[in-house]
C-alpha cells in the first residue's frame, strides 16, 4: 500500500492511493497514518481494506508528511562513502547519528524556506525508514519486522549552521521546512529490497544527485538493529540514511539554493517531490 495525508497543515487526513494513482480517504476507518495503525500486523489487516469503496480525497489536495506522530527524526550522517569523500571525511567506523528536529518536518511538496542569514542552504535526496512497532534491542536479523514502510525525505541542511558555527550538527539541520517527508509512506511488502533502489535529485532541472541506496555503508537492517541498542524506537519514528554524492557542499565550487530555485527528487518505488525555494518570511 501506498498511504498518504492530505489536507491543510495541522488538519491532514489519512488516505491510500488507490490502482489508478487517485487518493482515497481512509478516516472512516484509521484516524491517522500512526501510533498502532502503522504496526506491520495492523497493516496486513488495512491492506483487506477495500480501496475502490472509499470516497476520493479532493482533487489537487495538498500532501502533508506521510507519517504523523514522530517522536524521533534520526538521520545518519556520512553513510554512503562516496558522499564521505566529497565532503573531505572518512568513512566512520560506526553509524555517525544525529537528530533532526521534529518542527522541521513537512509535506513532500511543501516550500524549502531559506532561514534568516543562510548563505549555505542544501539538499539531500535521502531513504527514509518508518518505524511500525517499538523495537530495543533488536537483532538485525529481525529488524525489518519493524519497520513500516519507505518514503523519501530531503534532508535540507544550512552548511555554515552544520559545519562553521561549532557544536553539532542539529542546528543545520532542523530549521523549519527542512524536513519533507513522502508522497507516502510505501509498506515494506512492496520494496523487496530497500538495498537496491535508485534515488536522484535535480535542481532547476539539472540532475546533481543519481545514485542508488546499493551504495550504503550501513543497512536499513543494520541501522534500525544498531539504534535500537541505545534508544526505543517507537511507531512513526523517522530514520533517515544518508544520502548519496552530488550534495552543494561537494560541487565544485561549491553550490547552494536561493530562493526562485526548484528541487525535485525522487527514489525507485517510492515517488517524487517538488519544492520552491523561497525567503523566510518571518525573517
Amino acid at each position: 500500500m501506498k498511504l498518504v495525508r492530505f489536507g491543510e497543515a495541522g488538519a491532514e487526513k489519512p488516505g491510500v492511493v488507490d490502482a489508478n494513482g487517485a487518493i482515497r480517504d481512509l478516516s472512516g476507518i484509521i484516524d491517522d497514518v500512526a501510533g498502532a495503525a502503522i504496526d506491520p500486523a495492523n497493516l496486513k489487516k488495512l491492506a483487506g481494506t477495500d480501496i475502490n469503496a472509499l470516497p476520493l480525497a479532493p482533487e489537487g489536495a495538498r500532501l502533508g508528511p506521510c507519517v504523523a506522530g514522530t517522536g524521533k527524526f534520526i538521520c545518519i550522517g556520512l553513510n554512503y562513502a562516496d558522499h564521505a569523500a566529497e565532503s573531505g571525511l572518512a568513512v566512520p567506523p560506526e553509524p555517525v547519528m544525529f537528530m533532526k528536529a521534529t518542527s522541521a518536518i513537512c509535506g513532500p511538496n511543501d516550500p524549502i524556506i531559506i532561514p534568516k542569514g543562510s548563505t549555505k542552504t542544501d539538499w539531500e535526496v535521502e531513504l527514509a525508514v518508518i518505524i511500525g512497532k517499538r523495537a530495543k534491542y533488536v537483532s538485525e536479523a529481525d529488524a525489518l519486522d519493524y519497520v513500516a514502510g519507505y518514503a523519501v525525505t530531503n534532508d535540507v541542511s544550512e552548511r555554515e549552521f552544520q559545519i562553521e558555527r561549532a557544536g553539532q550538527w542539529t542546528k543545520g539541520k532542523s530549521c523549519d521546512n527542512f524536513g519533507q517527508i513522502g508522497p507516502w509512506l510505501v509498506t515494506r511488502d512492496e520494496i523487496s529490497d530497500p538495498q537496491n533502489l535508485s534515488m536522484w535529485l535535480t535542481v532547476n532541472g539539472e540532475k546533481l544527485q543519481n545514485g542508488s541506496s546499493s551504495t550504503m555503508v550501513y543497512g536499513v537492517a543494520f541501522l534500525v538493529s544498531y539504534l535500537s541498542q541505545f534508544m526505543s524506537l517507537q511507531p512513526g519514528d523517522v530514520i533517515s540514511t544518508g544520502t548519496p554524492p552530488g550534495v552543494g557542499l561537494g560541487q565544485k565550487p561549491p553550490r547552494y539554493l536561493k530562493p526562485g530555485d526548484v528541487v525535485e527528487l525522487g527514489i525507485e518505488g517510492l515517488g517524487t517531490q517538488r519544492q520552491d525555494v523561497i525567503a523566510d518570511p518571518e525573517a
